[in-house]
């Protein structure tokens, strides 16, 4: 049936809150993450009782932080949002952190919330009081693409319609709309007009102008040692496909940041990790989507208290950026990095972009005659250094392979081994996204990539996100789940169980929040203080957490704690069964630092 049939068939909405839930099923929410809030009441009794629990269907969750962050693991795996609901102020204060990194992801979650009533004559004592605000939006104003707050039944089709049409345009993001309970419950006595959706396109994408055409094929062409470095290409396929194209054409090194799946792993020019030996002889730089340049060009040095980074690339290299990106520039969260050199800056969407930079090139037939020699020189010289590296991994893995705890190493080879032959996908890495050497992905989307806010307890529910939308679809949904950042959001795993979301979920135990340890010895030694002491205040023992018992606690199928390596191949292998079987499993591996 088609979306205009199963609006003409919908019931008369008969209250506020039912006409809410007209615009989620016309925009086709599938599912409305919610943790139970009595200002958001109305909408919660028309989402069961007038729409059915159907498109939307309700997924319970112990936490705001994880509606929004299980909402924006669902982004990232379908490219469009689904819904999260929150309750009032304090509800949307347990979820500011998890809006933030979906802020920061450029991913589209529809935050909804109520408050009031506004009108203070229809307050009740105290709880409406202290859970309504003037204006609950500018909680989250600074990192969400816009807020509002209609004061009719009349405005909400706008408000809806002008929300999901912002989250949608690229770059996208979080919006958040707060429903006044008074117009959530009041009583319809007319119809409320419902606008046709098709006269409310969302706009085509960016592209660039000739100029930026014109001078990125006459660089590329005239460049000896091009390099491209790629951070959310992938999150359109029309984008990863092109950069493969477009790297292929020439014998362009890709260095992908992992922000999305930019380039398969396994690809001869696929040089990620390899920098300090590349980009110094770089003499023109493509950059796609990549917010954080400096990052991307340079090594950190913290040796000594030492912070500024070390650059890595020549300064006579020409530098190409294409992007969006500074569309979201704000003034209060510093989300949008060092500002970027550039030679050239295109204003462009590179899923648009970048299609036509191939195609372009293509047609410069003479010129890449000319070229041959020197691009099949190119091709050979990065395809020697990819195979250095590949062997250099391989050195490593075999070297620590029966070393305990586990070595990281081998927990990625094992993983690669039992996924080799299924249709997988990784829903959450680590930060350094060394294992995705080791996984060999190559295709579309098959790596959702790491998060960008920084906030921890974003693994877990976006990873059940991520594998609600892909529920049905036949792949393997694959969560890497540091226990540091398991901790906070833990209770995720009875959303997990309740509703049947097959996810294997390896926890790597290395039973410490490592990353600041490694700044404690810093501090230590710059200081002339014990090195020892460096674990205080950061290790996670004493007691150790078992997260095998904490899963089957909350209804999953759990296994470990995993210290045996040998035993290591077994317990991802029966955890496999379990979640083909439509249900989550979790193996706990107790693993090395990094």
């Amino acid at each position: 049936m088609s979306k205009a049939a199963r609006m003409a068939e919908r019931p008369r909405p008969q209250y506020g809150s039912d006409v809410i839930v007209d615009m989620l099923k016309a925009f086709e929410i599938e599912y409305i993450a919610v943790n139970p809030g009595a200002t958001f009441r109305g909408l919660h009794d028309s989402l069961v009782n007038y729409g059915g629990n159907q498109m939307p269907e309700m997924i319970l969750c112990p936490h705001e932080e994880m509606t929004v962050a299980l909402a924006h693991g669902y982004a990232r795996a379908k490219g469009k949002p689904m819904a999260s609901a929150v309750h009032n102020i304090v509800g949307l204060q347990h979820a500011a952190m998890a809006i933030y990194n979906a802020w920061c992801d450029r991913l589209p979650v529809i935050v909804m919330g109520g408050t009031g009533p506004m009108d203070t004559a229809q307050r009740r004592p105290w709880i409406d009081w202290v859970h309504t605000a003037l204006v609950q939006g500018n909680l989250v104003r600074d990192f969400v693409k816009w807020d509002d707050q209609p004061g009719s039944v009349e405005a909400v089709p706008d408000s809806f319609i002008r929300a999901y049409r912002l989250a949608t345009t690229d770059p996208m993001g979080p919006v958040y709309l707060c429903w006044d309970s008074a117009v959530q419950e009041k009583k319809l006595d007319g119809e409320i007009p419902f606008p046709s959706l098709d006269r409310y396109p969302a706009p085509l994408p960016l592209q660039a102008p000739e100029e930026g055409f014109e001078k990125s094929l006459r660089w590329l062409l005239e460049a000896k040692t091009p390099v491209i470095i790629a951070d959310w290409v992938g999150r359109r396929e029309a984008g990863f496909n092109a950069l493969a194209e477009l790297a292929e054409l020439l014998a362009i090194p890709v260095f992908d940041q992992y922000g999305r799946f930019n380039f398969a792993c396994d690809h001869p020019l696929n040089l990620t990790g390899m920098q300090e030996k590349v980009l110094g002889q770089a003499d023109l730089l493509l950059v796609l989507d990549v917010p954080d340049l400096e990052g991307a060009v340079s090594k950190r040095a913290q040796e000594k208290g030492a912070r500024r980074p070390i650059p890595l690339l020549s300064p006579n290299a020409r530098i190409i950026n294409v992007g969006l990106d500074d569309l979201l520039v704000r003034a209060w969260s510093h989300d949008f990095n060092k500002l970027r050199e550039a030679d050239l800056s295109i204003m462009a969407d590179t899923s648009v972009f970048l299609p036509e930079l191939a195609r372009r090139l293509k047609g410069e037939k003479e010129a890449l005659k000319k070229k041959a020699a020197d691009i099949e020189k190119r091709r050979e010289q990065w395809s020697k250094l990819h195979a250095e590296r590949e062997e250099a991994m391989g050195r490593e893995a075999r070297s620590k392979w029966d070393e305990k705890p586990i070595a990281t190493t081998r927990l990625y080879s094992e993983l690669g081994e039992v996924l080799k032959n299924e249709n997988w996908v990784l829903t959450n890495g680590t930060s350094s996204g060394k294992e995705n050497f080791y996984l060999h992905a190559g295709k579309f989307n098959q790596i959702l990539g790491k998060y960008k806010g920084g906030g921890l307890g974003y693994g877990l529910p976006a990873s059940l996100g991520a594998a609600l939308a892909l529920k049905g679809s036949g792949k393997l949904c694959v969560d890497l789940q540091p226990d540091g950042d398991s901790l906070f959001t833990i209770s995720s795993l009875w959303t997990a169980a309740h509703y049947k979301i097959p996810l294997l979920i390896v926890v790597c135990s290395n039973r410490s929040y490592y990353n600041d340890e490694e700044h404690q010895e810093r501090m230590a030694v710059l200081r002339g203080r014990p090195v020892e002491n460096k674990v205080v205040g950061i290790r996670i023992e004493d007691p150790a957490v078992d997260f095998a018992a904490n899963a089957k606690s909350y209804g999953v199928w759990g296994t470990g704690p995993i210290t045996e390596p040998k035993d290591l191949s077994k317990a991802l292998r029966d955890a496999i069964k379990v979640v083909k079987e439509g249900k989550p499993a979790l193996v706990d591996v107790v693993v090395q630092m990094r």
